[in-house]
């Protein structure tokens, strides 16, 4: 059993943002009648839509039932196309939408930039983390760091996200927040595994020095004193049993790496429909049925909505933009 199954309520909003005020139910049901899973049926944004979907209506935050459409394409792109020339103004509908997204936003596979879009909320969230072998030489996220800064190419870093994807990204990041010189953050050698599982395996027969992977994927490994993590990359520690493992920014790295869950409306949604549909999500978010939901299906209850998710998102692609430039993945 992972630790985002085995999460619980406490860890809530307020250890994230430190921000956000608690609102009252929404004064009447909204029209929501559709979310966009810009992927086929299985998957993450599949399950964000179907979930969320199903509790609006059993919560009776929505009239009706909400459809769920699957538009896969281009890692999202095609709905993000289809919603901004044609659904920009639809008050009833919401897309699913993740870091692998706004990813793909930071470094220009989308046709068009944040602006496109109205970022509602996020409502869960796996957790970055790396790790070595618990018979590595490195004891601490400093040693590791001070050999990827000094010796950038005798380092092999792993994770299930390719070169210029998500693991990649979020391990450069510490590179950058430890003084990392731009012209030697390509050096760092990446081997991209199917999973973060086996990853970890590799990691463990020695093919490959240090890990960058979610949390909920390889949280056996950890309970099994297999590996030893160095930084978890979150701002507050995580819930039991898990309390322990340090974070980036308590050994002073201002970096978080988080693979959240949530949803954007189109670009033309009036600010009345906006604010209301962030309501009728925190609602949502608050209820104890979307905390059991959420960690039945490996993710941390997380929220961040309106405003304070568009700034977050806006900022996050102005980081990985940054990063990607300076690996070649972007101009």
């Amino acid at each position: 059993m992972s630790i985002l199954k085995r999460a619980r309520h406490g860890f809530a909003a307020a250890a994230f943002l430190g921000a956000g005020l608690a609102l009252s139910s929404p004064s009447q049901a909204l029209p929501i009648d559709e979310c966009i899973a810009p992927a086929d049926p299985g998957g993450g944004w599949d399950f964000t839509c179907r979930s969320v979907g199903k509790l609006l209506r059993d919560l009776e935050l929505v009239d009706g039932s909400v459809q769920v459409t699957n538009m896969p394409g281009g890692v999202g792109a095609v709905a993000f196309a289809n919603v901004a020339s044609e659904r920009s103004d639809d008050s009833d509908l919401i897309v699913a939408t993740s870091t692998v997204g706004m990813t793909q936003i930071a470094q220009g596979q989308y046709p068009g930039g944040a602006d496109t879009m109205r970022w509602l909320a996020m409502l869960g969230t796996d957790v970055g983390v790396i790790l070595v072998d618990d018979e590595s030489e490195y004891q601490t996220l400093d040693e590791l760091l001070d050999d990827m800064i000094n010796e950038p190419d005798s380092l092999a870093m792993a994770g299930s996200s390719g070169a210029g994807g998500w693991d990649h990204i979020r391990a450069l990041m510490l590179a950058k927040a430890a003084g990392m010189p731009a012209d030697q953050i390509s050096s760092v050698k990446w081997v991209q595994f199917d999973g973060g599982g086996p990853a970890v395996t590799q990691m463990m027969g020695g093919h490959v020095d240090v890990v960058s992977t979610d949390l909920g994927e390889i949280a056996g490994f950890i309970e099994s004193g297999d590996v030893r993590v160095l930084a978890v990359l979150s701002e507050e520690p995580l819930p039991e049993p898990f309390e322990d493992l340090p974070t980036a920014t308590s050994q002073g790295y201002d970096v978080t790496g988080y693979n959240w869950r949530g949803f954007y409306t189109g670009g033309d949604v009036s600010d009345d429909d906006y604010n209301a549909m962030v309501e009728t999500l925190q609602t949502l978010y608050d209820s104890d049925e979307w905390k059991d939901v959420a960690q039945q299906n490996g993710l941390v209850p997380l929220w961040r909505g309106g405003e304070d998710f568009d700034d977050f998102v806006r900022q996050s692609i102005e980081n990985v933009q940054e990063v990607s430039r300076e690996i070649g993945v972007i101009e």
